[in-house]
């Protein structure tokens, strides 16, 4: 079996098909992984790392403002749709994979399209709960439709019942108990706060967490990690030094976290974003969260995909607007409580996938076996 990927731009689109890869290689190791993304996104650095070839096409989104500025943009987008479609026919042609699946980015669209013109299997997964754009442009024509989220279908115009897959995470977020993280961590009962506003940072959650890190220095009430991204860390010491003096033994400010397995699980409140990806990690590792979507996505789809936990009393949200104001009181009110705490942390169990990738591997399957 040969199967190829595409999709790109952001490591919500790329981590979910290198999950995917492999588990299938993990399953049956003869089965040949191909790639196409961009020459110039992530995907160009994760995906020779993971060892899979890969391909590259030449492709942009339209802006959708029409200023002058951008009206040149566009035309530029539609010179490299059509290249990329030329392209991508003649890569799937020299390539002859048996399924072609995307995961999203401007990327999946010209190589799904042509793919169902040459009668290639094709699916597509998504992984918000507001689809995308691609997303919605092709999932009339694709054979599959897997949704990590429910809420997604309604969004979409479909010509046949869609998959709900959820997304695919990372198995060793599962792999260490709350005690074993904590005894790892060096912690005791105490609760643990753990935040973060992604790999490079987010400056607004970066200033809020210092106000509430003010608030709780040196009171010896919780523990607190906070991960400022790269792009935040010097000025994140600079002010939080400015503001706080020396912090005290249980806080710990860090770049990047790097064993999220067991920060995760020693944790009993999560604050960060809410993008697809982290959402189904806490929800697999069962976790109360204050979720912050992102006001610069496309479509809002960060709020849609907070909305989804909201709903069900597995987090609670705070627009990025309204942090300086909210936080605090926000954290004080969940810490002190600890049934709704545990409530929140079986509500996100509750909407967890942990078998999303045999769900997945299933329809590929499935797919594979068709004449």
């Amino acid at each position: 079996m040969h199967i190829l990927f595409a999709g790109g731009g952001t490591a919500g689109h790329i981590n979910p098909a290198l999950a995917i890869a492999g588990y299938i290689k993990e399953v049956e190791p003869e089965t040949k992984i191909s790639y196409i993304g961009t020459a110039y996104n992530l995907e160009a650095r994760l995906v020779p790392a993971s060892g899979y070839d890969f391909y590259t096409i030449d492709v942009s989104g339209f802006q959708r403002k029409l200023t002058p500025k951008n009206i040149v943009k566009n035309i530029s987008a539609v010179k490299k749709a059509v290249i990329a479609s030329n392209k991508s026919k003649k890569l799937l042609k020299q390539l002859a994979p048996d399924i072609v699946i995307g995961t999203g980015g401007y990327v999946s669209g010209p190589v799904l399209r042509e793919a169902a013109k040459l009668g290639i299997k094709t699916a597509i997964h998504e992984q918000n709960a507001f689809p995308g754009i691609t997303t919605k442009a092709l999932s009339k024509n694709v054979d599959r439709v897997m949704l990590a989220m429910p809420e997604a279908e309604k969004h979409l115009k479909l010509n046949k019942k869609p998959y709900f897959v959820g997304n695919p995470v990372r198995r060793e977020l599962t792999t260490i108990s709350r005690e074993d993280a904590r005894n790892k961590l060096g912690m005791d009962n105490r609760p643990f706060i753990l935040s973060f506003g992604g790999s490079l940072g987010a400056r607004p959650i970066n200033e809020a967490i210092i106000g509430l890190i003010n608030y709780h220095n040196n009171t010896g009430k919780y523990y607190h990690m906070h991960a400022t991204g790269k792009a935040g860390y010097g000025d994140f010491k600079k002010q939080i030094e400015s503001k706080c003096g020396k912090l005290a033994k249980e806080i710990i400010i860090r770049e990047y976290i790097d064993d999220m397995n067991v920060c995760m699980a020693a944790a009993d409140l999560v604050i960060c974003r809410s993008g697809a990806i982290t959402l189904s990690e806490l929800c697999v590792c069962g976790k109360a969260s204050i979720l912050i979507p992102s006001p610069y996505v496309a479509e809002n789809h960060q709020f849609h995909n907070a909305m989804t936990l909201k709903n069900r009393g597995a987090a609670t949200i705070i627009e990025e607007k309204d942090l300086n104001q909210s936080l605090i009181k926000t954290v004080c009110e969940l810490l002190s409580d600890k049934q709704l705490l545990k409530n929140m942390e079986n509500e996100a169990l509750n909407c967890a996938v942990p078998d999303s990738n045999e769900r997945i591997y299933s329809i590929v399957k499935e797919l594979y076996s068709q004449p």
